[in-house]
């Protein structure tokens, strides 16, 4: 039923692309025929307009990949630096709960380990909404800030790092064998807001995978039971993510692009001063308007990463930001 609504939406939007093209078309050659330059600009004007809509919908047809389609989990971890770093990894929570927000997509917040003074560590959330996968993909890697730091006295300058990993919600009928016996399950208690509760009873659960070193966590219910639960999904998902990958850099020879995130694999950098600007170290994409960046506007960035990604484009040579 998923991939015929899908089906029925491309066609749809196939359709609407066609009869705009041909009304445009209509319109600009009855202008000429009555010497109408106002029916003219206008016929013209539609398009232009037709020709930007095209090229955003070229990306989203080419969402075909096996998981794009579904919901995502997407993980957010401060680098070194403290409050600085643990500050802007709060800032970048943001930004992706604004822009699913903007789409309409739902957000809840599955793991959050607070920072000691402002910020967060890390934290841990599931998006849901048809392609969010696919949408996000491209964003795993270490994103940059530089800014004059609010948390120090003398006004200096500050470069702080977080990694953001990006991995599918599976489906149900995709079955992932797991072995317990490669497992370590801890509990704990979680560090949110939940009341009296939370601080008494060590509901948190981590799950670590000591084959792969994947570790995936769940405080979001106050059930252990429940956490239990929501902690093998993520790690049945980021499992299968690691198998997606492997599979793409085989299928598509593009390591370089698609190799495990580390603190040297910054994908984009957002300078707030001395001047404003956020650059994709990837494709060259910029924005002199970090403030809206921050809060969601990242579509830009993500098309044409998508776009290099599925057209098989290397990545751009550009000059490191300081």
């Amino acid at each position: 039923m998923r991939q015929r609504q899908q089906l029925e939406r491309s066609i749809g939007i196939y359709q609407e692309l066609e009869r705009s093209l041909e009304d445009g078309v209509t319109l600009i050659e009855l202008g000429e025929a009555e010497d109408d330059d106002a029916s003219v600009a206008e016929g013209e004007a539609m398009l232009k307009k037709l020709a930007e809509e095209a090229e955003r919908r070229s990306i989203e047809a080419l969402l075909s990949g096996e998981a794009d389609g579904n919901d995502t989990y997407i993980e957010v971890h401060a680098g070194a630096g403290g409050t600085e770093s643990q500050d802007w990894a709060s800032m970048l929570a943001r930004m992706y709960m604004r822009w699913a927000e903007q789409r309409g997509y739902k957000v809840s917040t599955l793991e959050e380990s607070p920072g000691e003074e402002a910020g967060i560590k890390s934290v841990t959330m599931e998006i849901k909404g048809e392609g969010a996968y696919g949408w996000l993909k491209t964003e795993s890697g270490v994103h940059r800030l530089v800014r004059i730091s609010p948390y120090d006295s003398n006004a200096r300058r500050h470069t702080s790092f977080a990694s953001v990993w990006v991995y599918p919600v599976i489906d149900d009928d995709i079955d992932i064998q797991v072995n317990e016996s490669d497992c370590r399950i801890d509990t704990y208690r979680s560090s949110g807001a939940g009341g009296q509760h939370v601080n008494t009873t060590d509901s948190a659960v981590r799950i670590t995978h000591i084959p792969t070193g994947i570790a995936v966590a769940s405080q979001q219910e106050r059930s252990q039971i429940k956490n239990r639960a929501i902690a093998w999904s993520m790690l049945k998902a980021r499992l299968y993510e690691m198998e997606l990958k492997k599979r793409e850099e085989k299928a598509n020879a593009e390591a370089a692009s698609k190799t495990e995130i580390g603190w040297g694999h910054q994908i984009r950098s957002y300078v707030l001063q001395p001047y404003q600007l956020v650059k994709d170290l990837r494709t060259g994409t910029q924005s002199t308007d970090p403030d809206a960046v921050l809060d969601g506007e990242i579509d830009p960035f993500i098309e044409s990463a998508l776009a290099q990604r599925i057209k098989g484009g290397g990545p751009v040579e550009v000059a490191d930001l300081d």
